[in-house]
């Protein structure tokens, strides 16, 4: 597994390069949002560790440039804690996020199952498509396709939206979504699936504000229709 971790604080990226490595993961680094861009666009990695503030460019602004290509995973690695800068952050494709100063035990325990999710496609898995209406998924090349056309989708709103259509008519609470869908146990604020829902619909719906399949249980929470 091949990781890009970014920040410009050097130390902090010796440390955790130091740390993935003796897990077994390839680590590569970059200092600045325009080097991991290019890192990103060049290679192929599997997870990316991305801090927010930086030179050249920040890390919001990397994530958004980086997804114009790819869907790989983005942990977001920042100082901000405040949650207004966790959904700016969602907005602009982070799949997960992790503030200063963290436990390496919990950085790796976010990685270990974001990496199993985004590898779990077509493992053991009887149907390779899912399908509703106009909506397919192709649980193998883990895509949605809508109308024929493939619809770009980041790591956690394909695991979201593959976990509702499996289950259709189920409602999900927001604390059941993060902790199936982002892989551990969550305390804060559940508006982080919130934002993930609202990007799905953009993606997904004809109408977003008048969805036909994900669908809101008021004061309970989400489901497919199906």
């Amino acid at each position: 597994m091949r990781i890009l971790v970014v920040d410009d604080e050097r130390l902090l990226v010796k440390g955790i390069k130091f740390n993935l490595e003796n897990e077994g993961y390839q680590v590569e680094c970059a200092y600045d949002g325009a080097a991991a861009v290019e890192l990103a666009r060049e290679g192929q990695f599997d997870l990316i560790i991305l801090d927010l503030m930086m030179p050249e460019i920040d890390g919001l602004e990397a994530c958004m440039r980086i997804r114009e290509f790819s869907n790989v995973p983005v942990i977001m690695l920042t100082a901000r804690s405040e949650d207004t800068d966790k959904i700016i952050g969602f907005e602009c494709g982070a799949d997960d996020y992790i503030t200063k100063p963290f436990n390496i035990l919990e950085l790796k325990a976010r990685i270990r199952a974001m990496l199993r999710r985004a590898s779990a496609g077509g493992q053991g898995r009887a149907a390779k498509c899912i399908a509703a209406g106009d909506l397919t998924l192709d649980t193998e090349q883990r895509v949605a396709i809508r109308d024929g056309q493939v619809v770009e989708l980041t790591a956690k709103e394909y695991d979201l939206i593959e976990l509702l259509m499996k289950n259709p008519r189920r409602v999900y609470s927001r604390e059941n979504l993060m902790n199936v869908v982002w892989g551990y146990s969550y305390t804060g604020d559940y508006r982080t699936v919130d934002v993930h829902i609202r990007r799905l619909r953009e993606k997904l719906e004809r109408q977003p504000a008048e969805p036909e399949y994900i669908m809101t249980k008021w004061g309970v929470g989400y489901y497919f229709k199906g």
